[in-house]
């Protein structure tokens, strides 16, 4: 497959049913080494580097332009670093870097794998809700989620390194950039995400076990948040490439 043409060639675009973001922090120095050297962590406190676990439910996710009917339904399951670039005009951008995608549907993998550096695998993903009580799982990656988004007064998770929903909603995945990195070449390709009526909701998670997260081997990782956004439309620019020294 030529490398240029994972580069995400063309806008993608899409709906957001919903999307369930866990975040979780560890100490900086256990995720210095799962990033590539163009990037840095996006720290908090210079302390906390961070992991998030998003649970994304799209609707009619198609190329840029193309009628909504043209598109599909997935479910995309992303974890991704924290991180900034500063691009060549000097700009720092706050992004994430992919660690491991998954989706329900082969198809999502296929073509996923040919436009992107995203590298998909399929799985199972079941939704339950019971009354207040939402449920994400999958048997094949090992993971179930249980959270209550019904309750206005929230509070941060136990531990949390945030002093309030406020410092918390700064690292509400996904961020504006997403990055990727070819060492060969050193180049680094920059992939931004439009989005519209974005506001976090605070949601508080009951249940957890994230498989993928264990193989990380990260001691003592702290569940920081945990948001829910819904009803967003989304898109994905065409990738941008910059060579990095």
């Amino acid at each position: 497959m030529s490398f240029s043409l994972k580069n995400h060639p063309f806008a993608v675009e899409a709906f957001f049913e919903s999307s369930v973001v866990l975040t979780f922090a560890v100490k900086k120095e256990q995720l210095e080494s799962m990033i590539p050297e163009s990037l840095e962590l996006d720290t908090f406190q210079d302390k906390w580097a961070f992991v998030a676990v998003a649970l994304v439910q799209t609707k009619n996710l198609r190329p840029k332009g193309f009628l909504k009917f043209m598109g599909n339904n997935f479910y995309l399951i992303g974890y991704r670093v924290f991180v900034r670039y500063t691009n060549k005009k000097g700009k720092r951008l706050r992004g994430l870097y992919i660690l491991k995608s998954e989706t329900n549907k082969k198809k999502m993998e296929f073509f996923g794998n040919i436009f992107t550096h995203y590298n998909y695998t399929t799985t199972d993903i079941s939704t339950h809700v019971n009354k207040c009580e939402n449920e994400i799982s999958s048997k094949k990656s090992n993971f179930k989620i249980r959270y209550n988004s019904s309750s206005d007064e929230v509070i941060l998770p136990n531990n949390s390194p945030f002093n309030d929903w406020k410092e918390a909603r700064r690292y509400a995945g996904p961020l504006p950039f997403t990055f990727t990195y070819n060492e060969e070449n050193k180049e680094v390709l920059i992939i931004e995400g439009v989005r519209q009526n974005w506001k976090p909701k605070p949601i508080k998670v009951t249940k957890y076990n994230i498989e993928f997260l264990n193989t990380l081997n990260l001691e003592n990782q702290i569940l920081a948040n945990a948001f829910i956004i819904e009803n967003i439309p989304y898109c994905w620019k065409k990738g941008v490439i910059e060579s990095w020294e």
